[in-house]
């Protein structure tokens, strides 16, 4: 746990919906948690698959992309702008299945994240977009389940992964107009 807990702030729901969900822990939703909250890698080689085929190249590439605007608005502007403290810092006598995090709590970078390259996808493909997202939501949960973030921590990681994939897919088709021109014009 850091030093410096940061910013106390949570509501009383928030605490009560964290408590309860500690309340249903069992072996098979601490393993199916935990594999979702992990599989960071296994994204990461999907992205680098997607890129390399010609078919998926754009979806890989928004991907990566709207991982890396995540990971700016987050992890370098708004978690150590915020502060906010986790509720793991703030009960430290709750059992964790993960190691203790060290970063500030708000927003989840894990929920941003994987939002963020959601949304890149579904904006490109609904197809592959849908399951996508539903994975997003299921890492979402576990960062809740886990007693990682607070549910509005959550929610803002959401957010700005939702916006973080916009911006992506909004920036590569800019680029791809505008080579296209470029293509045409010759």
């Amino acid at each position: 746990m850091p030093q410096d807990l940061g910013t106390i702030f949570y509501f009383d729901w928030e605490l009560k919906f964290l408590h309860f969900l500690q309340s249903i822990h069992n072996p098979i939703l601490d393993s199916i948690m935990l594999f979702f909250t992990n599989s960071g890698n296994i994204i990461m080689i999907l992205i680098l698959i997607s890129i390399v085929y010609p078919k998926t190249r754009r979806i890989g590439i928004q991907m990566y992309l709207a991982l890396f605007i995540s990971i700016l608005i987050v992890n370098c502007g708004m978690k150590p702008f915020i502060t906010r403290c986790r509720p793991c810092w703030l009960e430290p006598g709750v059992k964790m299945l993960i190691e203790l995090p060290q970063s500030y709590s708000f927003p989840s970078g894990h929920s941003s994240t994987f939002f963020a390259m959601a949304t890149a996808v579904f904006l490109s493909n609904k197809r592959f977009g849908i399951p996508t997202l539903a994975v997003a939501s299921i890492v979402a949960f576990s960062r809740l389940y886990l007693f990682a973030h607070w549910p509005t921590d959550v929610m803002g990681g959401i957010f700005t992964g939702v916006l973080s994939g916009v911006l992506s897919f909004l920036i590569i088709d800019a680029l791809i107009n505008i080579f296209r021109k470029k293509v045409k014009d010759k």
